[in-house]
């Protein structure tokens, strides 16, 4: 069977990234197309290789989760073997790609003046804490430090919880999108060109940019915007678990809550007839609201806030939501087999376009896997990629 075209057949990323926000934008590059190679270090290769997770017993779900659809190659690039073989790859180039810490490509010899040099049609593209000049630059960046310097970590669901880390990498994912977005437009400008350019995200602008509509109602009117806030929308416990609830965006949400809960009227109540009163009462009506759900099951309240067209959920764990049917259903389970018998299961790519379906051509490579492979590509004979590799130039 004839695989479809996909959206960047004929596009090479060189890939120097790590960890997650860089990996997450250049594993969707390769989703979708693109040929990545994975560019490791001699040794432990990308960090996500052994950190976090290293001693679970197989191969590290962190690094799994982020490296299918990439060729791996593990080169020296402080020998002068190795400089060679990345000025090489960077002259097939269409993109690349890197997240160290600003400077890092720059003292390789890999900045962007430097890469444009070598390929001026090359787009290089990257991915740091806080920017690539200013009074952080100089910081480490990483997912929780995006979410504390940005204002997203004080911005409380409960201003009386106390002030904690988001548990998933929310800063790391989202950088990850717009350096794909990036590169993507920079792809499309070429096209019309003929020349590269640079490209350049951050976690800390990522967070400030995820928070576009609070930072306009802070910067124009300096009030707070905060959706968890609203006095009819949040978490309840039940008789057997919790649900949420969105009392929102309808007419008289409260009178259709107090139907669903069978409870009297309070939307004619002088303590929540307006928004005003609601937002001075927030603790009395959830209070009221809260006792009755208490009284019976999730699924009992959410069929009968639902028969009202409540917004409603359940609260889940991540391994409720996997068995979920609509998450087969959606196909976000991906379950594949590499060349050495791995069965890997990890999340699909989101996007869903109706002629290119999710596929796998590359599962996570193992470290120096495509070493050989790619410098043949480049010209390399066998002899030589033999003497690179006693010298340690390469694996």
């Amino acid at each position: 069977m004839t695989e479809p075209t996909r959206p960047l057949d004929g596009i090479r990323v060189i890939d120097f990234t790590q960890v997650m926000l860089g990996p997450s934008c250049t594993q969707t590059l390769g989703d979708f197309g693109a040929d990545v190679i994975k560019v490791e270090r001699p040794g432990t290769g990308d960090l996500s290789r052994t950190g976090v997770l290293a001693d679970i017993g197989g191969d590290n779900p962190v690094f799994l989760a982020l490296n299918r659809n990439k060729r791996g190659i593990v080169v020296d690039i402080t020998s002068p073997e190795g400089r060679e073989i990345v000025t090489d790859l960077i002259r097939t180039a269409d993109v690349v790609v890197s997240n160290f810490r600003p400077g890092v490509m720059e003292r390789l010899g890999l900045g962007a003046e430097a890469v444009a040099e070598i390929n001026p049609r090359a787009i290089w593209a990257c991915g740091s804490g806080f920017g690539t000049s200013g009074p952080y630059a100089h910081k480490g960046g990483q997912d929780i430090l995006g979410q504390s310097y940005s204002g997203v970590m004080k911005r409380l669901a409960d201003p009386e919880h106390p002030v904690t880390i988001y548990a998933t990498p929310i800063a790391d994912y989202t950088a990850g999108l717009h350096l794909v977005q990036g590169i993507l437009l920079a792809l499309l400008h070429r096209e019309r060109t003929g020349i590269g350019q640079r490209v350049e995200v951050s976690l800390y602008n990522s967070m400030l940019a995820m928070q576009m509509q609070e930072a306009t109602t802070r910067l124009m009117y300096d009030k707070e915007l905060n959706w968890a806030l609203m006095p009819l929308t949040g978490c309840f416990p039940t008789s057997d678990s919790e649900i949420v609830i969105i009392g929102a965006f309808k007419e008289n949400p409260l009178a259709d809550i107090c139907r669903a809960l069978e409870l009297p009227d309070l939307s004619v109540d002088d303590r929540f007839d307006t928004l005003e009163n609601l937002r001075r009462n927030r603790a009395q009506i959830r209070r009221i609201i809260g006792d009755r759900l208490t009284q019976n099951t999730s699924a009992h309240w959410i069929a009968a806030l639902e028969r009202e067209d409540v917004l409603c959920g359940p609260v889940r764990t991540l391994s409720e939501a996997l068995r979920d049917p609509q998450t087969s259903h959606n196909g976000m389970i991906l379950e594949f087999e590499d060349q050495h018998g791995r069965t890997i299961r990890t999340i699909a790519p989101p996007i869903a376009m109706s002629d290119v379906p999710p596929l796998v051509r590359q599962a996570p490579p193992r470290l120096g896997e495509h070493t050989a492979e790619v410098l043949t590509e480049l010209g390399y004979n066998a002899a030589r990629i033999a003497t690179m590799q006693t010298t340690g130039a390469i694996l």
